[in-house]
Protein backbone atom coordinates (compact mmCIF):
# COMPACT_ATOMS: atom_id res chain seq x y z
CA UNK A 1 0.00 0.00 0.00
CA UNK A 2 2.71 2.50 1.14
CA UNK A 3 4.71 1.50 -2.45
CA UNK A 4 1.18 2.26 -4.15
CA UNK A 5 1.37 5.83 -2.64
CA UNK A 6 4.33 7.01 -3.12
CA UNK A 7 3.44 6.32 -6.98
CA UNK A 8 0.65 8.15 -6.72
CA UNK A 9 2.03 10.86 -4.25
CA UNK A 10 5.75 11.13 -4.69
CA UNK A 11 7.52 12.56 -1.81
CA UNK A 12 8.18 16.35 -2.73
CA UNK A 13 10.18 19.21 -0.77
CA UNK A 14 8.58 20.34 1.67
CA UNK A 15 10.05 24.27 0.56
CA UNK A 16 9.83 23.91 -3.80
CA UNK A 17 7.84 21.02 -4.42
CA UNK A 18 10.88 18.94 -6.31
CA UNK A 19 10.99 15.56 -6.24
CA UNK A 20 12.98 13.98 -2.95
CA UNK A 21 13.58 10.58 -1.89
CA UNK A 22 12.19 10.72 1.80
CA UNK A 23 8.68 12.72 2.66
CA UNK A 24 9.01 15.84 4.76
CA UNK A 25 12.63 16.42 3.71
CA UNK A 26 14.88 19.38 1.26
CA UNK A 27 15.73 18.73 -1.71
CA UNK A 28 19.56 20.01 -2.13
CA UNK A 29 19.48 22.94 -3.18
CA UNK A 30 16.43 24.15 -0.65
CA UNK A 31 18.98 22.29 1.82
CA UNK A 32 21.97 24.61 1.12
CA UNK A 33 19.63 27.77 0.94
CA UNK A 34 18.20 26.94 4.71
CA UNK A 35 20.43 28.19 7.17
CA UNK A 36 20.57 25.85 9.87
CA UNK A 37 22.71 27.06 12.87
CA UNK A 38 25.28 23.80 13.33
CA UNK A 39 28.53 25.75 14.13
CA UNK A 40 29.58 27.75 17.55
CA UNK A 41 26.17 29.48 18.96
CA UNK A 42 25.80 31.34 22.41
CA UNK A 43 24.54 29.19 25.60
CA UNK A 44 21.60 30.85 26.19
CA UNK A 45 19.93 31.93 22.94
CA UNK A 46 21.45 29.81 20.25
CA UNK A 47 22.66 32.69 18.19
CA UNK A 48 25.64 31.70 15.76
CA UNK A 49 29.31 33.08 17.43
CA UNK A 50 32.86 33.16 15.94
CA UNK A 51 35.78 31.35 16.63
CA UNK A 52 36.69 28.47 19.29
CA UNK A 53 33.67 28.66 21.60
CA UNK A 54 33.48 27.61 25.17
CA UNK A 55 30.86 25.35 27.01
CA UNK A 56 28.46 27.91 28.26
CA UNK A 57 29.80 30.82 26.24
CA UNK A 58 27.41 34.03 25.35
CA UNK A 59 26.60 36.14 22.36
CA UNK A 60 27.01 40.41 23.22
CA UNK A 61 23.02 40.66 23.84
CA UNK A 62 23.43 37.75 26.46
CA UNK A 63 25.74 39.09 27.96
CA UNK A 64 23.94 42.29 28.71
CA UNK A 65 20.39 41.36 29.08
CA UNK A 66 19.55 38.82 32.13
CA UNK A 67 17.77 36.15 30.73
CA UNK A 68 15.36 34.75 33.13
CA UNK A 69 15.98 30.85 31.60
CA UNK A 70 19.44 28.77 31.53
CA UNK A 71 20.09 27.72 28.77
CA UNK A 72 18.75 27.99 24.92
CA UNK A 73 19.14 26.77 20.79
CA UNK A 74 17.62 27.59 17.82
CA UNK A 75 17.46 24.90 14.67
CA UNK A 76 17.92 27.63 12.24
CA UNK A 77 18.77 31.49 11.28
CA UNK A 78 16.09 34.03 10.42
CA UNK A 79 16.88 34.17 6.88
CA UNK A 80 17.17 33.00 3.56
CA UNK A 81 14.80 29.77 3.88
CA UNK A 82 14.63 29.52 7.19
CA UNK A 83 12.76 32.65 7.25
CA UNK A 84 10.71 31.55 4.53
CA UNK A 85 9.84 28.17 6.50
CA UNK A 86 9.23 29.64 9.02
CA UNK A 87 6.50 32.06 8.06
CA UNK A 88 4.75 29.82 5.93
CA UNK A 89 3.96 27.14 9.04
CA UNK A 90 3.26 30.73 10.78
CA UNK A 91 0.76 32.06 7.87
CA UNK A 92 0.51 29.59 5.89
CA UNK A 93 -0.87 26.88 7.17
CA UNK A 94 1.45 24.78 6.49
CA UNK A 95 1.25 22.37 9.42
CA UNK A 96 3.04 19.70 7.68
CA UNK A 97 6.06 21.34 8.27
CA UNK A 98 5.97 21.17 12.03
CA UNK A 99 7.55 17.72 11.73
CA UNK A 100 10.71 18.63 9.91
CA UNK A 101 11.28 21.36 11.68
CA UNK A 102 10.78 19.58 15.31
CA UNK A 103 13.58 17.02 13.80
CA UNK A 104 15.88 20.06 13.54
CA UNK A 105 14.84 21.48 16.63
CA UNK A 106 15.83 18.39 18.16
CA UNK A 107 19.19 18.15 16.96
CA UNK A 108 19.76 21.98 17.67
CA UNK A 109 18.24 21.44 21.24
CA UNK A 110 20.33 17.69 22.21
CA UNK A 111 23.04 19.61 24.05
CA UNK A 112 20.15 20.89 26.44
CA UNK A 113 17.60 18.65 26.42
CA UNK A 114 16.83 16.60 29.83
CA UNK A 115 14.90 13.60 29.87
CA UNK A 116 11.71 14.33 31.90
CA UNK A 117 11.79 18.10 31.08
CA UNK A 118 8.13 19.27 30.22
CA UNK A 119 7.95 20.79 26.73
CA UNK A 120 5.71 24.06 27.02
CA UNK A 121 4.87 26.17 24.07
CA UNK A 122 4.52 30.18 24.55
CA UNK A 123 0.90 30.81 24.74
CA UNK A 124 -1.24 32.70 22.06
CA UNK A 125 -3.98 34.97 22.73
CA UNK A 126 -7.69 33.83 22.54
CA UNK A 127 -8.19 36.35 19.83
CA UNK A 128 -5.24 35.77 17.84
CA UNK A 129 -5.70 31.95 17.80
CA UNK A 130 -9.54 33.04 16.89
CA UNK A 131 -8.04 34.24 14.04
CA UNK A 132 -5.10 32.12 12.81
CA UNK A 133 -6.81 29.35 13.84
CA UNK A 134 -3.76 27.38 15.74
CA UNK A 135 -0.94 28.60 17.74
CA UNK A 136 2.37 27.37 15.73
CA UNK A 137 4.71 27.15 19.04
CA UNK A 138 2.27 24.75 19.92
CA UNK A 139 2.57 22.74 16.99
CA UNK A 140 5.97 23.05 17.50
CA UNK A 141 6.25 21.76 20.56
CA UNK A 142 3.53 18.75 20.17
CA UNK A 143 5.82 17.53 17.30
CA UNK A 144 9.21 18.08 19.39
CA UNK A 145 7.68 16.17 22.42
CA UNK A 146 6.87 12.98 20.18
CA UNK A 147 10.13 13.05 18.61
CA UNK A 148 12.23 13.83 21.90
CA UNK A 149 9.75 11.56 24.13
CA UNK A 150 9.05 14.48 26.69
CA UNK A 151 5.71 15.24 27.67
CA UNK A 152 3.51 18.04 26.46
CA UNK A 153 1.88 20.32 28.39
CA UNK A 154 0.32 22.89 26.30
CA UNK A 155 -1.80 24.42 28.78
CA UNK A 156 0.99 25.45 31.28
CA UNK A 157 0.96 29.04 30.61
CA UNK A 158 -1.89 31.46 29.15
CA UNK A 159 -1.16 34.97 27.48
CA UNK A 160 -3.79 36.92 29.69
CA UNK A 161 -3.84 40.20 27.88
CA UNK A 162 -3.50 41.34 23.98
CA UNK A 163 -0.47 42.45 22.64
CA UNK A 164 0.79 44.51 19.84
CA UNK A 165 1.74 42.68 16.75
CA UNK A 166 5.84 43.65 17.75
CA UNK A 167 7.49 44.12 13.87
CA UNK A 168 9.42 47.09 13.51
CA UNK A 169 9.55 47.41 17.46
CA UNK A 170 13.02 48.05 19.35
CA UNK A 171 14.57 45.92 21.89
CA UNK A 172 13.02 47.75 24.97
CA UNK A 173 9.45 48.77 23.37
CA UNK A 174 9.44 45.02 22.96
CA UNK A 175 10.32 44.19 26.64
CA UNK A 176 7.36 46.82 27.55
CA UNK A 177 4.89 45.61 25.31
CA UNK A 178 5.82 41.69 26.98
CA UNK A 179 5.61 42.77 30.66
CA UNK A 180 3.22 41.03 32.44
CA UNK A 181 1.38 39.42 29.25
CA UNK A 182 1.93 35.91 30.12
CA UNK A 183 1.18 34.38 33.51
CA UNK A 184 0.51 30.54 34.77
CA UNK A 185 -2.90 28.63 34.20
CA UNK A 186 -4.80 29.22 37.03
CA UNK A 187 -5.11 25.37 37.12
CA UNK A 188 -2.53 23.61 34.88
CA UNK A 189 0.38 25.59 35.94
CA UNK A 190 0.98 24.05 38.97
CA UNK A 191 2.25 21.30 36.96
CA UNK A 192 5.39 23.28 36.58
CA UNK A 193 6.58 23.23 40.19
CA UNK A 194 9.63 21.77 40.61
CA UNK A 195 9.53 20.58 36.56
CA UNK A 196 12.26 21.42 34.33
CA UNK A 197 10.78 22.75 31.71
CA UNK A 198 11.39 23.56 27.48
CA UNK A 199 9.97 26.57 26.53
CA UNK A 200 9.17 26.13 22.73
CA UNK A 201 8.62 29.29 20.28
CA UNK A 202 8.63 29.49 16.23
CA UNK A 203 11.06 32.88 16.11
CA UNK A 204 13.28 34.57 18.86
CA UNK A 205 14.17 38.18 17.93
CA UNK A 206 15.21 40.19 21.32
CA UNK A 207 13.59 37.45 23.28
CA UNK A 208 11.39 39.39 25.11
CA UNK A 209 8.09 36.92 24.51
CA UNK A 210 10.28 34.31 25.78
CA UNK A 211 11.80 36.04 28.78
CA UNK A 212 7.98 36.98 29.79
CA UNK A 213 7.03 33.12 29.39
CA UNK A 214 10.16 31.77 31.35
CA UNK A 215 9.41 34.50 34.27
CA UNK A 216 5.78 33.00 34.30
CA UNK A 217 7.00 29.76 34.46
CA UNK A 218 9.50 30.49 37.31
CA UNK A 219 6.34 32.15 39.15
CA UNK A 220 4.65 28.63 38.37
CA UNK A 221 7.82 27.33 40.56
CA UNK A 222 9.09 25.50 38.15
CA UNK A 223 12.75 24.41 39.19
CA UNK A 224 14.58 25.14 35.64
CA UNK A 225 13.67 26.55 32.64
CA UNK A 226 15.61 26.12 29.17
CA UNK A 227 14.17 27.63 25.41
CA UNK A 228 14.12 26.27 22.08
CA UNK A 229 13.40 27.71 18.84
CA UNK A 230 13.05 27.15 15.66
CA UNK A 231 14.56 29.83 14.57
CA UNK A 232 16.77 32.84 15.59
CA UNK A 233 16.93 36.26 14.17
CA UNK A 234 20.71 37.52 14.98
CA UNK A 235 23.53 39.48 12.47
CA UNK A 236 25.96 36.91 11.51
CA UNK A 237 29.09 36.69 14.02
Amino acid sequence: MQSVLRVLYPPQCISCGTLVEETGALCGTCWTETPFLDGAVCDSCGAPMIGAVAAGDLCDQCLTIARPWSRGRAALAYRDNGRRLVLALKHGDRLDLARPAARWMARAGAPILREGMLAVPVPAHRWRLLRRRYNQAAVLAQALARVSDLEYLPEALVRNRRTRVQDGMGQEARFVNLSGAIAPHPKHGARLRGADVLLIDDVMTSGATLAAAAEAARAAGAREVRVLVLARVAKDP
